[in-house]
């Protein structure tokens, strides 16, 4: 579990549902849940929280012992649009709350991520959700949130992986009492094949991928793995066993090369993934 700065507790290994099919979502999360998993990531781009919450609803877990987690789409972005969609959303999933609402992305070519933010403020206020923050924010969107509203985000969700760990990022997110989020923690799979990670996974009995994720954990960072086969559902759950030395850490830090894979913040505007 990580603190986040108001108090409540978050599962530091997620599952993520980006690009899951709608029509798989369902059964993906319920064989997550079965696993172990206690904290689910969606968000309204992804066309696929109704599944979230069906399979919520569907598997026998209590809901005060999972956490969700879904996130604003950019072209809602606006105060009283945010809180329509935050209505929308919870009427997808079928919940009364969320656990955490993010602002997917900043979309800055619209300039309406403050009204935004003021939005999940008031959520927040009225008790509607547990936590709010924000999600692929750099440092100009935080400066800017933090000179025009009174919240300070609870969490920075963030591409990061081995090849590409917007380090000056963190680091102010950390500063800030911002708890930081992977996504695409694997690199979308295309980190795994450097022999840094094949060695010291040769070392540990395990896979690249499991010392990728061990990497993470050990950094303070969440992580939302996203897979639909329930074998690699399991692996990616299953960390415990060994820990990293802080050369080996070193070592894949030292991975970094500026290997983005998503979108720039500064520009993107996609609404809707899919």
């Amino acid at each position: 579990m990580v603190a986040l700065n108001n108090g409540v507790q978050i599962p530091q290994q997620g599952f993520g549902v980006f690009l899951v099919p709608p029509e798989d979502t369902q059964r993906a999360v319920e064989q997550a849940i079965e696993i172990g998993y206690r904290h689910i990531d969606t968000a309204a781009a992804y066309n696929n929280e109704a599944g979230v919450g069906a399979a919520v609803r569907a598997c026998g877990v209590p809901r005060e012992e999972l956490f969700v987690t879904t996130k604003l789409r950019n072209g809602e972005h606006g105060y009283e649009s945010t809180l329509t969609a935050y209505d929308e959303t919870l009427q997808r999933l079928g919940l009364e709350y969320a656990d955490l609402y993010l602002v997917h992305w900043p979309n800055p070519a619209a300039d309406l991520y403050v009204d935004s933010w003021r939005a999940l403020e008031r959520i927040y206020t009225d008790e509607r959700v547990r936590a709010v923050g924000v999600s692929n924010f750099l440092t100009e969107h935080l400066d800017r949130l933090a000179k025009e509203s009174e919240l300070v985000p609870a969490v920075n969700q963030l591409e990061l992986h081995p090849t590409y760990q917007q380090r000056e990022l963190t680091d102010l997110c950390r500063e800030r009492s911002i708890a930081v989020e992977a996504y695409s923690p694997l690199g979308q799979g295309g980190d795994l094949d450097h022999p840094v990670l094949a060695s010291i996974a040769a070392d540990h009995q395990v896979t690249p991928a499991h010392v990728v994720l061990r990497w993470h954990l050990q950094l303070g960072h969440i992580v939302i793995p996203k897979s639909v086969t329930p074998e690699r559902i399991r692996a990616n759950f299953d960390l415990d066993g060994f820990t990293l030395t802080d050369d080996e850490i070193a070592s894949i830090t030292a991975l970094e090369n500026g290997n983005r894979l998503g979108g720039d913040p500064r520009t993107f505007a996609i609404s809707q993934i899919r």
